[in-house]
């Protein structure tokens, strides 16, 4: 129901944008969305919970070994070579398990045996800047920084009902962008989109607690236009991050946090502008 929704709505803003009403080419503003639709494959993912909890590899143990659906949102509206993108990024895997071995999580032993629900949600959105450093024609290169609000929910809900541990955490993570494209001729273009940072939450936000991360989102496109206001595109895009540290503010009993995502996406989209 939900893609289904999605379709309806890309099917009448094209209507709309054959029109011209989408992108006027007498005015300053231009305005793009992108919708991508593929899937998630998970190439190494470790989450730990406590000094003495367990290292959880959610790949070999933890369910993680299949495919997962994926889907992409952006909205990007320029002003000359000035332009503010918004994004939502859905990522929420979600697996059950017969535990091979125990599993402790903040002090909670679930046994070996036992099934368990696991919910690893870590959905985001950003808002993003970038400033065309090279154009010629359609082709560009341009730097810029982006603000990613991350929304964490990650538990562990036994399928007998009587243990359950959550870890939630909402907070700002800036980025360095980098866009370009390069057009091979009118029709054919490849593109590239990456969103990158490594430091330590002293660093970034005054933090008075030892931490650590970083975030990867890069991406290799090769897009065909299909009409001058329509363009789809096939994407292949890297997404990962480590976070590693001791927060006072937890709800764990030592606050402790180690977590490692590696993930590989495939996807198809398509661009209205």
């Amino acid at each position: 129901m939900k893609i289904r929704l999605v379709l309806i709505v890309v099917l009448l803003i094209a209507v709309v944008s054959s029109a011209g009403l989408l992108n006027n080419p007498e005015n300053r503003f231009k305005l793009e969305l992108d919708y991508e639709i593929g899937f998630t494959g998970v190439i190494f993912h470790t989450i730990q919970f406590g000094q003495t909890g367990t290292v959880l590899n959610y790949v070999k143990d933890g369910g993680q070994d299949v495919l997962f659906p994926y889907q992409r949102y952006t909205a990007g509206l320029s002003i000359g070579k000035h332009t503010v993108y918004f994004l939502y990024q859905p990522l929420t895997v979600q697996s059950k398990v017969q535990l091979k071995n125990d599993l402790i999580v903040d002090g909670v032993t679930f046994p070996a045996g036992s099934g368990i629900l696991l919910n690893y949600g870590f959905p985001f959105y950003r808002i993003s800047y970038t400033y065309d450093v090279l154009r010629k024609g359609n082709s560009y290169l341009a730097l810029g920084l982006s603000l990613q609000l991350r929304n964490a929910d990650i538990y562990f809900d036994s399928l007998d009902g009587t243990k359950f541990v959550d870890n939630k955490n909402v907070g700002p993570v800036p980025i360095i962008k980098v866009k370009g494209a390069y057009w091979l001729n009118e029709k054919v273009y490849l593109a590239t989109d990456i969103d990158g940072f490594y430091a330590s939450s002293s660093f970034i936000n005054g933090a008075d607690f030892d931490f650590e991360g970083s975030v990867l989102d890069a991406s290799l496109r090769a897009g065909l236009l299909l009409t001058d206001y329509l363009e789809t595109y096939f994407n292949v895009r890297f997404i990962g991050g480590t976070a590693k540290g001791t927060s006072e503010n937890s709800d764990s009993p030592d606050g402790f946090t180690d977590n490692k995502l590696a993930t590989i996406n495939f996807s198809i989209g398509f661009q209205l502008k």
